[in-house]
């Protein structure tokens, strides 16, 4: 029954989305054409001259074409576009006329155009459609490839210590009991994490799902990180940079934390000799830049460019967890794309390495 009404709101709200579509396209096209058609009065009336006219009026198809999806909407444009220029434009004014070969002239000239931008649209349009599709595709792919290389460990781990105590209670004594315990705790404690990624990239990937951007206060969003990662791990020092003003940054606070408590982890799991790690913030311009560097070890050479996939594309291989790579980056990078901003890293020549990313501090339209 559930699943029976998840269907019927998922095909409610594809009607609904539909349905805005084409109610924005309809107000888009009567806008532009009763704006040509102001702007033909304003020329008429002040240079007095009609030969812009027409040119007006393709300008303003050009553009419904533009904006709106396929040819339906360009073609109503210009079919109204002739209308009005042959009723109020031209000889015998508001009259329709068409023996007149420059009127047929002008009708004809306004409906190739018209098909000739929208089939040149729909054509770009659907190979930006085929390359996004085709990097989700090759997301999913690495992530699914770094997903199933990465459980492997945990899972076994996992497997091994429970058997151990199962198999062994009255051999083991308690220390070694809360040891195995401490390991699984462990192990799961990652699985809840990489469950938690998983669940962040199909909330940005998911079809028909919006990445809603709220006014988030720096402070806060950095208070709210470190809390839940000091929970987990006290005795990491966690030095942090922010500037003193009132900053305020559009974006989706949980998926944002994400990103900060995945860099977080990936430097206590993976840093080497670990003593602290510094959060710094600052903004330039538009953006919010932020900095999260560790003087643990550094990333090799040979897979630093390569760990936001989480895979190896030229040897066709997963990297081994223990290098730095994994789903949890990959998910960063994902999050930080969708929220428009773009995220690097690179090492340290004193030790360690930094993560750097930036968010835009005030929001765009459609966005998703």
């Amino acid at each position: 029954m559930v699943g029976i009404r998840l269907g019927e709101m998922g095909d409610k709200m594809k009607e609904t989305s539909k349905a805005w579509i084409t109610l924005r396209n309809i107000i888009i096209t009567v806008v532009i054409i009763a704006a040509c058609f102001c702007m033909c009065i304003v020329v008429e009336k002040c240079l007095n001259t009609y030969i812009p006219i027409p040119a007006i009026f393709t300008l303003g198809v050009f553009l419904i074409s533009l904006i709106t999806r396929g040819f339906v909407y360009g073609i109503l444009a210009s079919l109204i576009s002739v209308l009005a220029l042959n009723y109020a434009f031209t000889f015998p004014y508001f009259k329709f006329n068409f023996t007149i070969p420059e009127n047929l002239v002008s009708a004809v000239l306004m409906l190739i155009v018209t098909m000739v931008s929208s089939a040149l649209i729909t054509k770009v349009r659907k190979a930006e459609e085929l390359k996004a599709e085709s990097e989700k595709e090759k997301l999913r792919a690495n992530l699914l490839r770094a997903v199933s290389h990465d459980l492997r460990t945990p899972l076994t781990t996992i497997f091994g210590s429970g058997a151990g105590i199962a198999d062994n209670f009255d051999s083991l004594d308690k220390e070694e009991i809360i040891e195995l315990a401490q390991g699984i705790k462990e192990d799961a404690q990652w699985l809840i994490n990489m469950v938690e990624n998983l669940l962040s990239v199909t909330k940005i990937n998911g079809q028909g799902v919006a990445l809603k951007k709220t006014p988030i206060v720096l402070e806060e969003l950095i208070d709210t990180a470190l809390v839940k990662f000091k929970s987990l791990n006290s005795n990491i020092n966690v030095v942090v940079d922010i500037p003193d003003d009132f900053i305020v940054i559009p974006m989706d606070p949980v998926l944002i934390g994400q990103v900060i408590m995945n860099i977080l982890e990936n430097a206590v799991r993976h840093g080497e000799n670990l003593t602290y790690i510094n959060i710094k913030v600052r903004t330039l311009g538009d953006r919010a830049i932020f900095e999260i560097s560790n003087d643990g070890r550094e990333i090799p050479k040979e897979i630093i460019n390569h760990v936001f996939t989480g895979y190896y594309e030229k040897k066709n291989k997963p990297v081994d967890s223990k290098e730095g790579m994994g789903i949890g980056l990959s998910v960063c990078h994902s999050i930080i794309k969708a929220h428009g901003g773009d995220i690097s890293v690179e090492n340290i020549k004193s030790g360690g390495c930094c993560f750097r990313f930036w968010l835009g501090l005030e929001a765009k339209d459609n966005e998703c």
